[in-house]
């Protein structure tokens, strides 16, 4: 009897005194259940995130099992295993190709001064739309911004074509001059990058905007309140606040180096500007859709994305040290 009474007085140690569950005991009651409790209980949440799963495991690591052929004598008659294992051949065929370091260079060149020129762009636009108080010119800016990302690339190509014509094009009427820029080499990163930053500059804001538009109100009203003017307030709150953004972009975007635009510098690409516009993206759809070269085609992608590999873990361990944020 001494013991039941006992048992009796001694609670739950998940429960407290009146029954009520604690947050600490809420918690070690779900530690204590199973895995497929869990399913059970939110199964529509992991039905939801399945989706995703399945159409990434199916389209994009399923798909990787054909690397392979970089490393192979491809026979689509003789499949992935029964074509012959060549190596590293391909790739030494790559490096030694005439044009090998021109495309590098191009490449590379073309990159790094879209990442200086564009980069900054979004981050300037959504700092200067963030000042503006009237809200129907706010979204009139921001429409006029948006809109040209969703004109094609054909048709971006088409128009620079017809802005840049030597017998009635825009720039040529504006100069007085009647120069075919096209066909200038040296003309063509600059005509590259500065379609990109009038095509993709207002979109790629709308990120920043968002992260202004969680900025607490009190803090500009506290700002204000000690004198600070509109440029010591962008300096103090605002761009502090993007930096983590800022940081996440800049990581993303060195881990795309190597990835110029194929369809922009494909169809802009003549004869006369290949000097700049040779780029490793083409070349891979030349050698392995025009040429049905599959296995060179795929060994040259593999080193391509290789490069944007180590680069991202490169930019993300040099940024996380100066920054301390770390986001990969």
């Amino acid at each position: 009897m001494r013991n039941s009474k006992q048992v009796m007085r001694s609670p739950d140690p998940g429960l407290p005194q009146g029954g009520r569950i604690s947050a600490a005991g809420s918690a070690a009651l779900s530690q204590r259940k199973t895995l497929g409790q869990r399913l059970l209980e939110n199964w529509q949440l992991y039905a939801l995130l399945a989706i995703p799963v399945i159409l990434t495991i199916v389209y994009k690591y399923i798909p990787m099992y054909g690397i392979q052929i970089a490393f192979r004598d491809f026979d689509p008659n003789l499949g992935y295993l029964g074509s012959r294992w060549v190596g590293f051949d391909w790739f030494t065929r790559f490096f030694k190709a005439p044009t090998f370091w021109r495309m590098m260079k191009n490449t590379v060149l073309i990159s790094l001064f879209g990442l200086l020129w564009s980069f900054p762009v979004p981050i300037i636009l959504s700092l200067i739309i963030n000042q503006v108080r009237f809200a129907k010119f706010k979204r009139v800016v921001q429409t006029v911004l948006y809109a040209p990302h969703f004109i094609s690339v054909m048709v971006i190509c088409g128009m620079i074509k017809i802005f840049l014509s030597p017998t009635g094009g825009l720039l040529n009427l504006i100069l007085g001059t009647q120069i075919d820029f096209l066909t200038h080499s040296e003309f063509f990163r600059t005509i590259y990058i500065a379609s990109g930053i009038w095509q993709d500059a207002g979109w790629g804001c709308i990120i920043y905007l968002a992260t202004l538009a969680n900025v607490d109100p009190g803090l500009y009203e506290a700002a204000k309140m000690d004198g600070a003017s509109v440029f010591r307030r962008i300096l103090h709150i605002d761009i502090p606040e993007l930096m983590p953004m800022v940081i996440l972009n800049l990581i993303m975007a060195a881990g795309g180096i190597m990835n110029v635009g194929f369809e922009k510098v494909w169809l802009l690409q003549t004869d006369l500007n290949k000097a700049t516009s040779d780029v490793i993206a083409v070349y891979v759809y030349q050698q392995g859709i025009e040429q049905a070269k599959y296995s060179y085609s795929t060994a040259v992608g593999l080193f391509n994305t290789a490069i944007n590999i180590v680069l991202l873990i490169v930019v993300n361990r040099v940024v996380s040290k100066a920054s301390e944020v770390e986001f990969v």
